[in-house]
């Protein structure tokens, strides 16, 4: 039987922590491409001499050819400007959708069957640019936004409940970015919801800290971004999908007639298995939930008419 095969696009912080993580999974073949010569190969050859002491068998390769990614069941896309400090997400716009959309025709191309997991950023309209671009369903085509998400809102539970984070529960619906919606009230430890074991102040500093996640990193580290974490979620959605995991990820999926979003990729809670994106799960929101969700929802929109008026 042969072997998943997952191209890593970017051989950057992201994308080489990507080719990490995947490789530590044992996840299949994964192949690195950068436009950077020399790059993905001397990191794919590095990564693949740490096979017999982390113990996984799948090829590790990198190239600047897009050939080599031909047959892909799985593409991640990292490639694009990472953000620096005072840059906005959606400043890197015009620039990451030229790059998106050059990697994404290069990949369909090659791979028709492939699963996108989009990581670029502004990641939702990335996400839905990918999918114009690429023709594919929209299940196959998926961003990475909300399991980073929430990992970092689960880290900070954690820290406050003085629990293990493998006991906390938490989810982040919307744009990713400044008005992503933690959801306190579907949130836990042990089951147990977080309003009852933490007092309001400590929960309204816990949703300002995630949503500020991505922007304390990119302070302390001055030159760069997070990649870490990013590239865990990534590849945690990748053997969601390649293992036919049928888990539940919050997820930039596409939604329409779900919770009224009329056709944009945004951040839901969605099914993930084998052929990509399975559906997408709905809360009951509040009226304030969905004020805040409907916020976020309109600054993706915001983002995607920029892109149609820039020719995307």
């Amino acid at each position: 039987m042969a072997h998943p095969k997952i191209t890593v696009v970017g051989a950057g912080n992201v994308g080489a922590s990507c080719a990490l993580w995947a490789a530590a999974r044992d996840l299949g073949d994964v192949v690195l491409v950068d436009v950077v010569d020399g790059l993905a190969a001397g990191k794919a050859l590095d990564l693949q001499q740490a096979g017999p002491i982390v113990g996984f068998a799948h090829k590790i390769t990198g190239s600047t050819d897009y050939a080599a990614t031909e047959g892909s069941d799985l593409a991640i896309v990292t490639a694009g400007l990472a953000r620096k400090p005072g840059m906005s997400r959606d400043d890197l716009l015009a620039k990451n959708a030229e790059i998106v959309s050059g990697v994404v025709k290069a990949l369909v191309t090659r791979s028709p069957n492939v699963i996108l997991i989009l990581v670029s950023n502004p990641v939702d309209a990335m996400t839905g640019l990918a999918h114009k671009i690429s023709g594919l369903p929209t299940s196959r085509v998926v961003g990475m936004a909300g399991v980073l998400d929430s990992a970092r809102m689960r880290t900070f539970i954690a820290a406050e409940a003085g629990a293990s984070p493998k006991d906390v529960q938490a989810y982040v619906l919307g744009g990713h970015g400044d008005t992503m919606v933690p959801l306190v009230r579907y949130s836990s430890v042990g089951g147990v919801p977080l309003t009852k074991i933490l007092s309001k102040e400590k929960l309204d500093k816990i949703v300002n800290r995630t949503r500020n996640g991505g922007a304390e990193i990119v302070a302390l580290l001055k030159t760069g971004s997070a990649f870490y974490a990013p590239a865990a979620a990534a590849v945690e959605m990748a053997q969601a999908i390649l293992r036919d995991e049928r888990r539940v990820l919050p997820s930039a999926a596409y939604c329409d007639k779900e919770y009224g979003v009329g056709g944009y990729f945004v951040g839901v809670p969605a099914r993930l298995g084998s052929g990509g994106v399975l559906d997408v799960l709905e809360f009951d929101l509040t009226a304030e939930e969905r004020a805040a969700f409907d916020k976020s929802v309109d600054g993706v929109k915001g983002l995607v008419e920029q892109l149609k008026k820039m020719g995307y």
